[in-house]
């Protein structure tokens, strides 16, 4: 089965997690999420929402953000890039935080966003660059 129908079929065929790749996703999503959020995310989780925290953080995380082909500031670019485009902005702050721990700078952002602006419409761009602004301004105090 190809992987990323595996991802889509783990949760309902009763299949124990994968804890190695677990394990990876858990340490790959605090180095981009902090591990303050990633923890209390965690430790919220009710019985309704943890196998998909579970399938998050070992699939997305430990399959996904685990593979080394690209490093975690390309990834984090491609992230940014892409949620924009997807309209999720309550994630998209979250993505936009884990860019900057990656290392992409305000000014890569900056053009991430104009070109987002240009190929996904500007009240997308003029979203993004307001959830921006405010975040900077949480960093800079």
């Amino acid at each position: 089965m190809p992987r990323i129908f595996w991802a889509f079929s783990y949760c309902n065929e009763g299949r124990g997690m994968d804890k190695e790749l677990f394990e990876k996703g858990l340490a790959k999503r605090k180095s981009v999420l902090g591990a303050e959020y990633v923890e209390r995310s965690l430790a919220q989780a009710t019985d309704f929402n943890r196998p998909f925290q579970e399938l998050v953080t070992e699939f997305a995380w430990g399959f996904g953000w685990g593979d080394e082909t690209l490093n975690q500031k390309t990834r984090s670019m491609l992230n940014v890039a892409m949620i924009a485009a997807l309209n999720r902005m309550t994630e998209w702050e979250l993505h936009l935080r884990g860019a900057l721990n990656n290392g992409v700078t305000r000014e890569e952002i900056q053009s991430i966003l104009h070109h987002v602006a240009i190929y996904c419409g500007m009240p997308v761009g003029v979203e993004c660059f307001r959830i921006a602004q405010r975040v900077f301004s949480d960093i800079d105090g």
